[in-house]
């Protein structure tokens, strides 16, 4: 897979991707992420990629400009399966997204900054507009790596274990089940029985039953279009 992630502040975003499963996904070439400068764009001294919005209000509107010239350089280069935007107003973001969007190949991320980007950006340029939830971050650099975070980790040979992105909360509109480690007991607290049994029928059945009740207890909404048999 490629990412390419257009921003107009690198820096706010590269630490996510230099270390622990991210870094290790690129080292062995599983998916590439470049993180692209939309100031680079920028024509004029300044590298302005900003201006004032038409008919007024409070703060800077990214121009189409810069942005056009990004995404069209990039196309120049390979062909994309999605442009994203990374949008407070945009699609909630599931597991149900990220599992569509591990099977791409390529894919453009755009962060939005100050009040957003020119309304023409999202008319003619993106495909696809995704939220990370109901609220406004500074920019759209730590949701483009949320996203990211949660695609990468499901495409295979990423993960050491690749079954265990299967057993994460969310795949089968579920919460997982709890689990736990060594000691078998600590202070009087014990690890339930069935865990300990070595019979793995019984500790998938037992796993079953507590992420369903889980779910039934934390995030029923997950339950009402789905009755695990």
């Amino acid at each position: 897979m490629h990412i390419d992630i257009i921003t107009c502040l690198p820096r706010l975003i590269e630490s996510p991707f230099s270390d622990s499963i991210l870094k290790r996904a690129q080292t062995k070439g599983i998916v590439t992420v470049n993180i692209i400068d939309l100031r680079a764009y920028a024509q004029d001294k300044h590298k302005s990629v900003d201006d004032y919005a038409y008919g007024g209000g409070a703060g800077m509107v990214m121009m189409i400009e810069p942005i056009d010239r990004c995404i069209s350089d990039l196309k120049s280069r390979r062909q994309y399966d999605e442009v994203i935007y990374m949008s407070p107003d945009g699609q909630l973001f599931n597991q149900s997204i990220a599992n569509e969007l591990s099977m791409k190949n390529n894919l453009i991320i755009l962060c939005g900054h100050y009040k957003g980007v020119d309304e023409r950006v999202r008319e003619h340029l993106i495909t696809r507009e995704i939220s990370i939830g109901d609220f406004v971050l500074s920019g759209g650099e730590l949701a483009a790596a949320v996203v990211s975070d949660a695609i990468i980790r499901l495409i295979p040979g990423v993960l050491s274990d690749e079954t265990s992105a299967l057993s994460d909360s969310f795949q089968d509109n579920l919460i997982a089940p709890p689990v736990y480690s060594r000691p078998a007991e600590y202070k009087g607290w014990k690890v339930p029985d069935v865990l300990l049994s070595g019979h793995q029928a019984k500790i998938e059945q037992w796993k079953l039953e507590k992420a369903i009740e889980r779910t039934q207890s934390r995030r029923p909404n997950l339950l009402k279009n789905n009755t695990p048999e």
